[in-house]
């Protein structure tokens, strides 16, 4: 099994960085691999915290140029295009997203940016994710063979709960994923 942890829009702010790291690997274990979809703040301190191979995306208030606005990372069988989204006008629409992952033949596309987490497996259930799904693992969809989520932010979040979240994202050894949605406690 392969252990991935997603967080976006920590903006420098690490300490529930930490939590959340220290959380999944009390309450679940550990984890393989961490992907931070930009507004960071300090790259090189997340990697430290995480101790595992990190892919760190630039946001709209990142200005470290070593940082690649997107990036297409393979995991198990699966190839996820990671990106802040800024540059995807993700707050108006999806479907920009949608196309960059078809491109580059991902079956999976993550964004940050809107502090607003989503998961997109159905287009009809899409609207009611972020209110519904706290605390529960979701089988991802895939419309147009593309799954889109956005873990939310970890220090500034604008959902109505406002709670700070992440997400877990597991991929079985049959390739099957699950993601589940974190609150930081």
């Amino acid at each position: 099994m392969l252990r991935i942890l997603i967080m976006s829009d920590s903006h420098g702010r690490n300490e529930n960085v930490e939590l959340a790291i220290e959380q999944v690997r009390e309450e679940i274990g550990e984890f393989q691999m961490l992907i931070h979809l930009g507004d960071v703040g300090d790259a090189r301190e997340i990697e430290s915290l995480a101790g595992v191979p990190c892919y760190i995306v630039r946001g709209n208030t990142d200005y470290d140029a070593k940082l690649l606005n997107a990036n297409v990372i393979e995991a198990g069988g699966h190839r996820i295009f990671a990106t802040h989204g800024h540059l995807y006008q993700v707050d108006m629409r999806l479907d920009l997203l949608r196309f960059a992952a078809l491109e580059n033949d991902c079956d999976i596309a993550m964004y940050g940016h809107t502090h607003v987490p989503y998961l997109e497996e159905d287009p009809a259930e899409a609207e009611r994710y972020a209110d519904a799904c706290a605390g529960r693992q979701i089988h991802g969809l895939v419309t147009d063979d593309v799954t889109i989520l956005n873990p939310g932010s970890i220090s500034k979040p604008r959902q109505a709960d406002h709670h700070y979240t992440y997400m877990v994202m597991e991929i079985d050894d049959e390739d099957e994923v699950t993601y589940e949605l974190r609150y930081v406690e």
